[in-house]
């Protein structure tokens, strides 16, 4: 009878002992979570390759997109969509008469809310003058119509080659002006007229651009 007494003893004292580890091992457990999504690792709304497009602007055809890679990233709070050219961008721009005034190019390109581009790595821009312009950053405002860099810029005219920093243009690349510039060119060159007219400055319609 004592026999059977301890047997019963020991084994009600090893599911308690068992009962308290499951309860302990319960409680100590490591809650395991995910890092959290980030807008640059959502997937974008459009993927396309080999790109030759026009894109239209206030109903009339003012740009030619030439890209291997082209990706639309729509918010999910809304508004504008971003477009990325992760692996390069070749883009024209048309005056009325669909003649080619404004020619661009880059490693990387950005249009974030559909108004304002951000060209960054080898950047080249060619004007209607045939002046080229070289940084390795670009901002460009198509709503209030002008350009801007705060990286080194060199400048290559038929007349003149000019470099420096901190730059500023109208959108055609026409009329601008540098600072900490030098290089060679004439005298007259320096005149104020090299500096951007005031209404280029000022604020337009914003503008809705579609591929055709």
């Amino acid at each position: 009878m004592t026999s059977s007494l301890r047997a019963k003893s020991l084994l009600l004292t090893a599911a308690l002992a068992a009962w308290c580890a499951l309860l302990l091992g319960c409680n100590g457990e490591v809650e395991h979570t995910a890092e959290a999504v980030r807008a640059e690792d959502s997937l974008p709304f459009m993927h396309a390759r080999g790109i030759n497009t026009l894109i239209s602007d206030s109903g009339l055809i003012r740009y030619r997109m030439v890209a291997e890679e082209w990706d639309i990233y729509t918010p999910e709070a809304g508004g504008l969509s971003t477009w990325k050219f992760m692996k390069g961008l070749l883009m024209e721009r048309f005056d009325e008469k669909f003649h080619v005034d404004l020619y661009v190019q880059s490693d990387t390109a950005y249009l974030h809310q559909q108004y304002l581009w951000e060209l960054r790595g080898r950047v080249v821009i060619r004007n209607i003058k045939n002046e080229v312009f070289r940084t390795e950053e670009l901002f460009w405002d198509m709503d209030r119509h002008e350009m801007w860099s705060h990286k080194f810029i060199r400048i290559v005219t038929p007349e003149r080659e000019l470099q420096g920093n901190n730059f500023r243009s109208n959108e055609t690349m026409t009329r601008y002006w540098i600072t900490n510039s030098s290089g060679a060119f004439p005298v007259s060159d320096t005149t104020p007229e090299s500096q951007p007219a005031a209404d280029t400055l000022s604020p337009a319609t914003p503008r809705q651009l579609q591929p055709l």
